[in-house]
């Protein structure tokens, strides 16, 4: 008589305990999957077989539910794919997204595995496309960009009378004048920074000159700038003329190029400041003068203060002067068969001949899913089940035990024979 088939069954049921226990003491590993042992039988060419072996222990790519954590460095995957990593030279891939930020920028797991996407061109764009690589996130502060552009639409009061109801200011002169009053029905202001990042205080004075034409005088910090006739020049550059329907005629093109020079009004400490300044849109109608946009461009220099990453994968630089840069693009990777990646500890896996090649791009894209950040993708393992499967499992192994202890039996009574 023979013990191995009995033996088998104890062997392979002792496996599948394993991989269940597994399974269970990684119920609360962040983006573990649950595997499950798959048996096969054993037969040597004859009628009767030989018992059973493990043939393979399966895994369970089904997505986990994903947890809020309210931490910007945690990332979930919602939908397919794996976090593309770099550890100790090899690349790995994970679902598992809990990270931090090294004090040289690199996004890392606790067991020090670098994510890793696509960088930054020379212009500051994320480079889609191409090998990926370790991303860092560059810790340098932004520097001033000068105002080039300046838009406001605004409605000036076509009852205003021509000199009456006039407001008055007393503003400096750029050539020296103490005080040049200025006088104006309506006045708008924005601010503008000079090319050291300086912010500097634009203020707009409009004022009827005819039925349907306005002059506007421009003043930086309460300057005016003045020609040789002690005229400030920006009333004789901002000249607005209206038709009978309120609509803007002039400029034709709603833009007043407005150069604000060094000399005049930044002690030469800055650059010259040239923009546009555009008032496309702008009306007049017997309605109270009001302005509904005003927008520019340019802004002060400012220190990294954080970062946060998009649905898309794009990590997001934050500064202090307000303004966001991205830093790259976390890419994911997909497999056309994920059960045939190899378990390499820590929460990764590596690829095989079996999985296939890796299908790089970014999240959202083709069948990848989107990157959920300040959330966890929880461990897929439902303990009811495993509970269960291990009572089923202990039951194997508690039948083939009782197999070897008839088996004994019956050998004892052939021995009794004699």
């Amino acid at each position: 008589m023979g013990f191995s088939q009995a033996l088998s069954g104890l062997n392979a049921a002792a496996d599948s305990l394993d991989v269940l226990g597994n399974n269970i003491a990684n119920s609360q590993t962040v983006g573990y999957k649950s595997g499950s042992a798959q048996f096969a039988d054993v037969f040597a060419n004859s009628q009767i077989g030989l018992g059973t072996k493990v043939s393979t222990v399966l895994q369970d790519f089904s997505g986990g539910n994903l947890e809020s954590t309210n931490r910007p460095l945690d990332l979930g995957i919602s939908g397919d794919g794996f976090f593309r990593m770099e550890q100790n030279g090899q690349v790995v891939y994970s679902r598992n997204g809990q990270l931090t930020m090294t004090p040289d920028g690199y996004l890392q797991n606790a067991q020090g595995a670098r994510i890793m996407g696509y960088g930054v061109n020379a212009a500051g764009a994320v480079q889609v496309g191409g090998q990926p690589e370790v991303l860092q996130i560059e810790a340098d502060e932004m520097p001033a960009s000068a105002t080039t552009e300046v838009s406001t639409t605004f409605n000036l009061d076509s009852r205003k009378v021509v000199g009456e109801d006039l407001n008055s200011v007393t503003l400096a002169g750029s050539d020296g004048s103490a005080s040049v009053p200025v006088d104006y029905h309506y006045s708008n202001n924005f601010t503008a920074y000079d090319s050291l990042g300086n912010p500097r205080n634009v203020t707009v004075y409009y004022q009827k000159t005819d039925a349907k034409t306005w002059t506007g005088t421009m003043a930086m910090d309460g300057k005016v700038l003045m020609d040789e006739t002690a005229t400030p020049v920006a009333a004789q550059t901002l000249s607005m003329e209206f038709d009978t329907n309120g609509q803007l005629v002039t400029p034709a093109d709603g833009k007043f190029p407005v150069t604000f020079a060094s000399a005049d009004y930044f002690n030469g400490a800055a650059n010259d400041m040239t923009l546009d300044f555009d008032i496309s849109g702008s009306t007049q109608f017997g309605n109270n003068a009001s302005t509904t946009a005003l927008n520019q461009n340019g802004y002060t220099s400012g220190a990294l203060v954080g970062i946060s990453i998009d649905s898309d994968g794009t990590v997001v630089r934050s500064y202090s002067n307000e303004q966001t840069r991205p830093a790259g693009q976390i890419a994911l990777a997909s497999f056309r068969n994920p059960e045939g990646l190899s378990p390499a500890g820590d929460n990764t896996w590596a690829a095989t001949d079996a999985s296939g090649q890796e299908l790089v791009g970014a999240p959202g894209t083709g069948l990848l899913g989107g990157i959920q950040s300040g959330a966890i993708e929880t461990s897929n393992v439902d303990m009811a089940k495993e509970l269960v499967s291990m009572i089923v499992t202990q039951r194997a192994y508690q039948a083939n035990s009782q197999t070897i202890k008839t088996q004994d039996e019956v050998l004892q009574t052939a021995i009794n024979l004699r």
